[in-house]
């Protein structure tokens, strides 16, 4: 039988999502809990990999097992074994060919950023940070300038093996709330370090460092060289990917109306 979960977690004391030799990602955790929970190993696949110290809304994990359980039991019955800092937010049987990352027709990223002349104290790791005022304005007009399909290699972490770096961003969001900005991005497919490379850029601007239209010549450019350094993980969010409405599949959690 194959099962989704919706998996919800703070990056900051993990090596990321994708399981490693020192057993310090997310995966490895979650597997970890779903063995003892099932008595048995049991081996996920996920929506999209997150990056040391990023944060998840709406991770979404599949996989295979021949142990049967209600679906409250997959939730209550793994979290007993998860750290405080992962939860099993939802489970629900799928057909056997819904895949987790394969059947995403989007994905969604939030990245939180405190604008202050001082450091983040109670939200330390989980938002940016810029101590100079930024321009809404600006910001606005640059982020449009990402929309539709693009060649993001400008964006992209030499690490990267993702196999095109032509992408479609269908909607870039920027709104305000006291101290804080909320950026949000959906497109579909992201790659190794994209947003936060955006990001980097989007903060010179809204400096007044840089134009918007700077934002267009980046893009162009077509190399890694021509954009502002990664910004820091802290601030960014996965929120989780957007399936199709035949799968049934929930769409949010309770953190995302707890995320400023």
């Amino acid at each position: 039988m194959r099962w989704a979960l919706g998996i919800s977690y703070l990056g900051q004391a993990y090596d990321g999502w994708q399981s490693q030799p020192s057993g310090r990602t997310v995966q490895d955790q979650l597997e970890a809990a779903l063995a003892r929970f099932a008595d048995r190993p049991v081996s996920t696949l996920c929506a999209g990999r997150t990056d040391a110290g990023v944060h998840g809304l709406m991770q979404v994990v599949h996989f295979d097992t021949e142990v049967e359980r209600e679906p409250f039991s997959w939730v209550r019955g793994t979290n007993r074994y998860l750290p405080p800092d992962i939860a099993v937010q939802w489970a629900q049987a799928v057909p056997a060919e819904f895949h987790s990352r394969a059947s995403a027709i989007a994905r969604r990223y939030a990245y939180v950023l405190l604008e202050s002349p001082v450091r983040p104290s109670l939200e330390a790791g989980r938002a940016g940070w810029v101590f100079r005022p930024l321009d809404e304005g600006a910001l606005r007009d640059a982020a449009r300038r990402l929309l539709g399909q693009h060649d993001f290699t400008s964006f992209r972490a030499s690490a990267c093996q993702a196999r095109s770096p032509v992408k479609t961003m269908r909607r870039v969001d920027v709104a305000r709330r006291g101290a804080y900005w909320r950026f949000e991005f959906e497109a579909d497919a992201f790659l190794h370090h994209m947003i936060r490379n955006i990001m980097g850029c989007l903060v010179q601007i809204g400096q007044g460092l840089q134009p918007p239209q700077w934002m267009d010549e980046v893009l162009a450019a077509r190399t890694r060289d021509a954009a502002a350094p990664t910004f820091a993980p802290d601030g960014l969010y996965f929120l989780g990917p957007v399936y199709e409405p035949r799968w049934g599949l929930p769409d949010r959690t309770a953190a995302y109306d707890w995320l400023p």
